[in-house]
């Protein structure tokens, strides 16, 4: 899913966007450019006014959801690497009771 987006920090309030896509974009109290629908943002339109925006402060993003499919990723991966970690402890825990077998071994046959 895409969102549209307009950085206002860097809008120079030109005018551009809102006369080539007035579909998605207007002008805000302060005489900036700001997003006003977000449907059709398949639209050739939208494409000619992320380009003619003179300051390039025009975006069309994948949503937040994307983002938090990867940052859900990262946290299996975590878990994962956190499996891992308790598997490496347990072995250790293995052969140190190995090693005490050893020694209980070693010293009945003394």
């Amino acid at each position: 899913m895409k969102k549209l987006i307009v950085n206002t920090e860097g809008c120079i309030g030109c005018g551009a966007c809102v006369g080539i896509d007035p579909e998605h974009f207007d002008f805000n109290e302060e005489g900036l450019s700001h997003v006003i629908s977000e449907e059709n943002l398949d639209s050739s339109a939208i494409q000619d006014a992320i380009a003619a925006c003179p300051v390039q402060v025009i975006s069309l993003e994948e949503a937040q959801e994307e983002q938090n499919d990867n940052v859900i990723s990262l946290e299996e991966a975590q878990e994962e690497q956190n499996d891992n970690v308790v598997s490496l402890e347990e072995a250790q825990e293995e052969q140190n009771d190995n090693v005490v077998s050893l020694e209980e071994e070693e010293e009945k046959a003394a």
